[in-house]
């Protein structure tokens, strides 16, 4: 479905569903783990529906119980036949996860999912589980991929362009015979690294990390206890109203935000501070100043803020500079590309790092936009069009549902002039 966007303020409160990476690390843990685990509040999107449903088929037992999630877990000993399908839809989080789990297991899986998806660089981690005694293939370093376990453990080196590819094995290296040990040279997005081993702590695995990041020892033949956890609202998702109640707010509320989460996005809050937004101290209240400033803004830790950050400096005069964000080229799609494609097309000054990008600000006009099926892309054009001048149309903005399916109806209540239109 196509959104038709019109100029408008936007003023009153929204709440901000809870954490992607936070629910799939949980029904990641749940799938593990040794009896049941509850769920609390997690974030129900097309992408962590998709991961529930292929954790179920690997032999997780679901139940909902009000907005809980009842997950009854396998303790490592999956009971789907071999050959088994897992669809992740679009989830490139979900892909690499489970692709990590399957091969702790002693059925063959096959993971696949959407056009989109079977873009989304496997190699690395593929390599990873090879070295580690899985038997894996892939299509041309992507999906489907076929993955066998169980993997005995080792020593392996892993590709650091995404977080992913460690965080995945993390979680699947307790279950291995042995024990595994695990060496990058770089690594970006670190603060996702952190969510991971704040779940290993949770769910009781020794995993021993060098305070770099780029080292790990994890023992195997370990168990992975039940939990009870409430999953806190998403920062990446929080940039949106963020950015909106700074170039056309007239006083945006944010709810359930939980700054004492190791979420890495919230250091965007200060990114936007420095962009000249008057956010309160708590971090809950945002409105603009009478003038925006450009500067330079380092999403090594943050990319996928920049999407957003980059609809937002196209309407602030100067340059500004996104950069260190080379991994936002792998994500549902390059990133980097696509905005400057899309901000160009309603008349921004935009070009190319190879990590980045650099925006001379002013004054945005209306156009025919393409969300190119990722959500974040979707979002940052219907912020940004909320200040140009004239209607923007944004193709395909219904993939916003991945996650975070009330985008529309939040900002409409907050006045955001939006229409559907088939």
């Amino acid at each position: 479905m196509n959104l038709r966007v019109r100029p408008s303020r936007v003023r009153g409160t929204v709440a901000v569903p809870g954490s992607k990476s936070h629910t799939i690390r949980a029904l990641t843990a749940a799938l593990a783990a040794e009896g049941t685990s509850r769920i609390i509040a997690p974030l129900e999107s097309a992408d962590t529906l998709a991961v529930r449903a292929a954790a179920v088929r690997l032999g997780m037992k679901y139940v909902p119980e009000g907005r809980d999630w009842l997950c009854t877990g396998t303790g490592g000993k999956f009971s789907c036949p071999d050959g088994t399908v897992l669809d992740l839809e679009n989830s490139g989080t979900g892909l690499r996860f489970l692709s990590a789990m399957a091969a702790a297991g002693d059925r063959e899986v096959v993971l696949d999912g959407d056009a989109s998806l079977r873009t989304r660089v496997m190699q690395g981690l593929l390599d990873a589980l090879s070295g580690l005694g899985a038997e894996v293939s892939g299509t041309g370093g992507c999906c489907p991929v076929r993955v066998k376990g169980p993997f005995r453990g080792g020593r392996a080196r892993v590709d650091g362009s995404t977080s992913q590819f460690i965080s995945s094995l993390l979680f699947a290296a307790p279950l291995a015979e042995g024990d595994s040990d695990f060496d990058l040279d770089f690594l970006n997005e670190q603060p996702y690294v952190g969510i991971t081993l704040q779940w290993l702590r949770r769910l009781n695995i020794c995993c021993e990390a060098s305070p770099d990041l780029l080292h790990f020892h994890v023992p195997g033949k370990q168990r992975c206890r039940a939990f009870e956890a409430v999953i806190p609202a998403d920062f990446s998702t929080a940039l949106f109203p963020l950015a909106a109640g700074m170039i056309a707010g007239d006083g945006v509320e944010i709810r359930n935000l939980d700054f004492s989460d190791v979420q890495g996005d919230k250091a965007c809050f200060d990114f936007f501070r420095r962009m000249g937004a008057e956010i309160s101290a708590d971090g809950s209240t945002v409105s603009r100043t009478r003038e925006l400033r450009p500067g330079v803004f380092d999403l090594n830790a943050t990319p996928d803020a920049l999407p957003v950050m980059a609809a937002a400096a196209a309407l602030i005069p100067g340059e500004t500079r996104l950069v260190n964000a080379p991994q936002a080229r792998i994500k549902e799609t390059d990133r980097i590309r696509c905005m400057r494609l899309e901000l160009a097309g309603m008349g921004a000054d935009v070009s190319e790092l190879a990590d980045g990008l650099v925006i001379h600000g002013g004054k945005l006009h209306g156009a025919a936009v393409d969300a190119h099926g990722d959500h974040r892309i979707a979002m940052a054009l219907a912020v940004a069009a909320l200040a140009a001048e004239g209607e923007t149309v944004i193709t395909g903005a219904d993939v916003c549902s991945v996650t975070y399916p009330d985008f529309v109806r939040d900002f409409m209540n907050m006045g955001a002039d939006f229409t559907w239109e088939e």
